[in-house]
């Protein structure tokens, strides 16, 4: 095996298995073995058929997508794609191999990189659109996250928070980014100039392609939203495993609260970030020492596996030195 995919899968495994030690260390308490001995095993299939559609879901929204784009892609193709994000986002900082990883399969399909960077760019922004929309109903109800503030505050802050993307889309059709961009980015080294339009590029092309197709692109958003919540059931399929009586709806929204946060994290597939928000969200709603078994329970089933199964396609589709490939290629290239 390559020396650095190997380096870089031993340091990943260590600090998973570090991270997933200590966040149980910490967190357990002797009262948890009663929730352990009273698991049932149909939940871990449950579990992952709830994986599998939240992945299959995921597929149906990429290929929405190519279709908007004149694209055809194979369900092969599809899969390929998606469980590759999942591969090289936990290898790399940010999760930024994730989004070439989908590129690099995409161009092996037959769809150009510029076309390709602009579909894997508007499926994220979908997903980050999803969870966006969906924050100021969770802030609503549920009520010890920030009960604290009126209801006429939490009201207006959903209104703001719902507007901000939908007046980002529509000023891309607009000169005036552009224009602010020059300014803000005239004493900037030529490099940094460049990546910065690059982005804003793509955000503006994405932006077009979700504005001339608004029917398919409802159903793609749809799908999107489809895919996260089945994921994201994976954790009350958990907790009705080991007979954990948690409100359904408050469990959901706090992972999409977290998920949301994991796009913006530095670390690679928001390791450690993940565990310890899930810790911090559900401590008070868990009963004492299971919430650390948990984490490391959703990590396994949301991250883990689909990892595992996105390694085996990469590696076999560009071989072991397929991380120096990701650092020498760019989306845009």
């Amino acid at each position: 095996m390559n020396k650095q995919l190997f380096r870089t899968l031993c340091v990943l495994m260590f600090l998973v298995l570090l991270i997933s030690a200590i966040v149980i260390y910490f967190t357990f308490d002797i009262r948890a073995l009663n929730f352990l001995a009273m698991f049932k095993p149909w939940s871990i299939l449950f579990a992952l058929g709830m994986l599998f559609c939240g992945l299959f879901f995921d597929g149906c929204r990429l290929m929405t997508l190519a279709d908007i784009s004149d694209e055809k892609l194979s369900y092969h193709n599809v899969g390929n794609v998606v469980l590759s994000n999942y591969f090289l986002a936990l290898l790399t900082p940010g999760a930024s191999g994730g989004a070439i990883a989908q590129v690099m399969f995409m161009k092996k399909a037959g769809v150009s990189v510029p076309k390709a960077t602009v579909i894997i760019f508007v499926r994220t922004i979908m997903s980050i659109l999803f969870l966006f929309f969906l924050v100021p109903v969770i802030f609503y109800y549920d009520h010890t996250l920030i009960g604290w503030l009126p209801t006429g505050i939490i009201i207006l802050f959903a209104v703001v928070f719902i507007s901000i993307p939908l007046l980002c889309i529509f000023l891309m059709t607009t000169r005036y980014p552009e224009y602010w961009l020059a300014k803000l980015t005239k004493n900037f080294s030529d490099n940094t100039q460049r990546a910065i339009f690059l982005g804003y590029r793509d955000f503006r092309e994405a932006s077009f392609l979700i504005g001339h197709n608004p029917v398919r692109i409802i159903k793609a958003f749809i799908e999107s939203g489809l895919s996260l919540l089945c994921i994201y059931s994976v954790v009350p399929v958990l907790f009705c495993g080991f007979g954990l009586d948690i409100p359904v709806f408050l469990t959901m929204g706090r992972m999409c609260l977290l998920n949301l946060v994991l796009y913006f994290t530095p670390t690679p597939g928001g390791t450690g970030v993940a565990e310890g928000g899930f810790v911090f969200l559900f401590s008070k709603l868990l009963p004492s020492g299971t919430v650390g078994i948990m984490a490391v329970l959703w990590r396994l089933f949301c991250e883990y596996i689909p990892f595992i199964l996105g390694a085996i396609i990469t590696i076999r589709a560009f071989g072991v030195n397929v991380l120096t490939k990701i650092k020498l290629r760019r989306p845009t290239e």
